[in-house]
């Protein structure tokens, strides 16, 4: 697995441009809410460390991953940044999952190449509940700090360009 040897919450300040300027849009899926809420809470300190004031930062819960796609397109519209899309899949025993997996990733990578706006993709899918706790602020840090650095740093990028 990628993050077996990486830890996702680790990442070198000095790298990450000044973020004080900027404004945020986090969309969080509230299915697997345990696992989404501490994926959220890593972005926002993430965002919070970096200089994003917390009025620069919307936060909009959508009910499921799928809606996460329609969410970010709205937000897409409140003048942000860039939008961080936070959710989680965990493998059943249907083909649901795969559906939803495939139709999420899908939706946002249309955003990213339809729109000005970059959407950054926090979704986790899962074989089970424990690896996502791992990487929602377990033992593999917390990919919403990364999805926060990933977020600032493709900001950046949208005003230089």
């Amino acid at each position: 697995m990628a993050t077996v040897n990486k830890n996702l919450s680790d990442y070198d300040k000095t790298t990450i441009p000044n973020a004080n300027k900027f404004r945020f849009g986090i969309v969080v899926s509230e299915w697997n809410d345990t696992v989404t809420e501490g994926l959220y809470e890593g972005a926002y300190n993430t965002l919070i460390e970096n200089g994003v004031s917390p009025n620069n930062i919307i936060r909009w819960d959508v009910p499921g991953s799928f809606e996460l796609i329609y969410g970010c397109k709205k937000m897409q519209e409140q003048m942000v940044n860039a939008v961080i899309a936070i959710g989680s899949v965990i493998q059943g025993e249907t083909k649901h999952f795969d559906f939803v997996c495939e139709a999420v990733s899908q939706g946002i990578k249309d955003l990213n190449v339809t729109r000005e706006t970059p959407v950054i993709f926090c979704v986790l899918t899962d074989n089970n509940m424990q690896q996502a706790i791992e990487r929602s602020g377990g033992k593999h840090g917390n990919k919403g700090t990364e999805a926060a650095v990933a977020a600032i740093k493709m900001a950046e990028l949208r005003k230089n360009s």
